[in-house]
């Protein structure tokens, strides 16, 4: 697969590096795993379970999962989101409104093997 066809919009099947699901985020419920082939867990219409939760959102349109991860961390839930790092869009906004704590991460991540073209952030929502 192409890079341009990696990241192109509505493709968001692009696994998380091992080294942030698996290391730092291991065992935390994530509400919107790679499909896989598999059926998809609707988790924007189901409970968030626990009171940790990592994800991944589809970077085509992340704006309802950022907007369901302010309601869960509001219900005192730990919300880290994997996103674009990109000031420009609203849901940035929201997430800055909400009280958000932004990691840059250094360099660009590789998903699927690729090299993003962008650079991305790790975002803390916490109610604590």
């Amino acid at each position: 697969m192409s890079l341009e066809n990696l990241y192109q919009k509505g493709n968001d099947e692009c696994a998380t590096p091992d080294w942030i699901l698996k290391g730092l985020f291991r065992g935390w419920y994530d509400p919107c795993p790679l499909s896989q082939g598999l059926v998809k867990r609707d988790g924007l219409n189901s409970d968030w379970v626990g009171d940790r939760i990592f994800l991944n959102p589809p970077y085509s349109n992340p704006t309802p999962w950022v907007e369901k991860a302010i309601a869960e961390s509001k219900k005192g839930k730990v919300v880290v989101l994997l996103l674009k790092h990109d000031s420009s869009t609203k849901w940035y906004a929201k997430l800055h409104e909400a009280g958000a704590h932004f990691l840059p991460i250094t360099g660009r991540l590789a998903f699927s093997g690729k090299v993003a073209p962008f650079p991305s952030v790790l975002v803390i929502l916490s109610s604590l």
